[in-house]
């Protein structure tokens, strides 16, 4: 016959009456043990937080690079919004990546290490979305950034304005500047 009992942590577990020895030595076991121990409904509740893995997989390198965090504040920031432009915050990425030499480990480990700090709102959830382990080279990095964040949609809007581009009469621009 089973019963139920209270640990010494102050818990409900059931035991078997027929063997006492049994039940402190299981008493001792959950107090002891916690990876054993029975997970109550408030401990399903409040989950522990686990962290996804990323999606860049770092080259061997990657290990010798220890940047200072002085170098963040000198990244520009890119929040994914319609007004900004990902090509100039890519090259103004570069830029600072490139005045950044380390003996130790290439550019492409360089910039694969930083770019994520110079991702805000939007493009930082995206970078979180991606599927883990899927970039390896800057190159690919780049190449994700843009698709998502310029997509073709847009540089098909850009086509369309210029193979629709006419040449305004100069009545027409005395009208808009006067």
């Amino acid at each position: 016959m089973r019963v139920w009992t209270r640990t010494l942590s102050g818990r409900l577990s059931r035991k078997s009456l027929f063997s006492s020895e049994n039940m402190a030595d299981e008493d001792n076991k959950s107090i002891h043990n916690e990876n054993n121990r029975v997970r109550t409904l408030k401990d399903y509740m409040n989950p522990t937080r686990t962290s996804a893995r990323s999606c860049i997989i770092f080259p061997l390198d990657a290990s010798h690079f220890n940047f200072k965090p002085g170098i963040i504040q000198f990244l520009l920031t890119f929040h994914g919004l319609e007004l900004e432009n990902p090509y100039l915050h890519l090259r103004e990425f570069e830029e600072v990546c490139n005045t950044y030499n380390y003996l130790n480990c290439s550019m492409n480990t360089i910039r694969l290490k930083l770019f994520s700090f110079s991702l805000k709102d939007k493009a930082k959830t995206w970078l979180q979305n991606i599927r883990s382990g899927s970039i390896r080279v800057w190159d690919e990095m780049q190449q994700q950034f843009l698709k998502k964040i310029f997509p073709s949609h847009r540089i098909n809007s850009f086509k369309r304005q210029i193979t629709t581009f006419t040449k305004k009469t100069r009545r027409n621009i005395l009208h808009v500047l006067g």
